[in-house]
């Protein structure tokens, strides 16, 4: 497959690396260290159409390909993987729901607002006690006065306490999926506790918890009982974003180690001109490129229309892997200093470990590896 990139896709790649560049990779480590979000980033990103990149510019959205997501979602992954995420899940998972599967009047009710980056929104998937089984979620919806009141919690939702706007995606019976719009200030909608993280310490995740919630009829997205299958074709695209993002966060950790050992001198010379040292960064760097490719492909194939469920899965998978690879040999480039809080790069690992976890594991990516692969066989 072709892999040469149209200019109007490398404009805006170098628009948002130059955004990155000024913006927000001189303030990743504040913002961390501060595990508070920066509310007000989302103006800025907004006006570069980074708050609704898939959505059509009739409602207000960039609306880009994936491909282009994919080079975005890269660079802001190598400023900050807490932005990249809070975007992610803005943009692949709330607005791609929206995307996939609300009707017209939804659609021009609730995207405008995300677009224009007024609302920051969220997909709250994942519960305390249902976490790869999406389907045994025990949140439910029940019908009453011609709407539905919904009740549950829902656990690890990225910009949950943040969010202006939600998708809610509630349990029912025979293990069946419905999905509702739930704007913040709801009654009986409200953040629950926030979550202390290893890693990406800049993005918010909260529980979300519903408490004898109504919503009107007209806030069911799709069909009731049938948002499974919305669901997985929403996390085919959010995966090939989570691999950009995890490209990203890889690139930035070896560009640093390259540049460290290029200063650094042991034994006379700079560290760089070790074998030792040069295998650990090309290992990276090739696998890094590899992984660009995966990711590229599975964004092609989604603008082409083609099923892209596989190249999803062996997108993500590898090249999360991969990141976290690349950060910790970059790490150990660094020796004590990789350590240290001072340089980028125990940030990158510790932010590149959640890319192996949401939005599917590795062993979720190799069942539906494996699914496809004994399918055509």
């Amino acid at each position: 497959m072709d892999f040469t990139y149209r200019d109007d896709q490398l404009l805006v790649r170098d628009t948002v690396r130059d955004f990155v560049a000024s913006r927000i990779a001189p303030n990743a480590a504040a913002w961390s260290e501060a595990c508070e979000f920066p509310r007000e980033l989302v103006g800025e990103m907004a006006q570069l159409g980074l708050t609704g990149l898939a959505v059509p510019t009739e409602l207000g959205g960039a609306g880009v390909d994936a491909v282009t997501v994919a080079l975005v979602m890269e660079e802001l992954g190598a400023g900050d993987g807490s932005i990249a995420l809070t975007l992610a899940a803005h943009n692949s998972l709330c607005c791609g729901h929206l995307l996939v599967a609300a009707n017209d009047e939804q659609k021009r009710r609730w995207l405008p607002p995300l677009a224009r980056g007024e609302d920051l929104g969220c997909w709250a998937l994942t519960e305390p006690s249902s976490g790869s089984d999406a389907v045994g979620a025990r949140s439910r919806a029940r019908r009453e006065d011609g709407g539905y009141v919904l009740t549950g919690t829902k656990q690890f939702i990225t910009n949950g306490s943040l969010a202006g706007f939600a998708v809610v995606i509630v349990g029912g019976e025979e293990r069946t999926l419905t999905a509702f719009g739930v704007r913040a200030g709801t009654p009986g909608f409200r953040p629950g506790k926030r979550e202390k993280k290893m890693g990406l310490l800049a993005s918010d995740t909260s529980q979300l918890v519903l408490e004898e919630c109504r919503v009107s009829a007209d806030d069911r997205i799709g069909d009731e009982g049938r948002a499974f299958a919305d669901v997985k074709r929403v996390l085919d695209r959010g995966r090939v974003g989570i691999g950009a993002l995890a490209i990203g966060l890889g690139r930035a950790s070896v560009e640093a180690a390259t540049a460290y050992a290029k200063e650094r001198r042991q034994f006379g010379r700079p560290i760089a001109e070790f074998e030792m040292i040069q295998w650990k960064l090309v290992r990276a760097r090739t696998e890094l490129d590899a992984a660009r490719l995966l990711v590229h492909r599975a964004a092609a194939l989604a603008d082409a229309s083609k099923p892209f469920t596989e190249a999803a899965s062996k997108a993500k998978l590898y090249a999360s892997e991969a990141a976290t690879r690349a950060a910790d040999a970059s790490l150990q480039v660094l020796g004590g200093y990789g350590y240290l809080r001072d340089f980028p790069i125990e940030r990158h690992l510790r932010d590149a470990r959640l890319m192996e976890i949401g939005e599917g594991t590795s062993e979720v990516q190799r069942i539906v590896i494996a699914r496809e692969l004994l399918r055509a066989s």
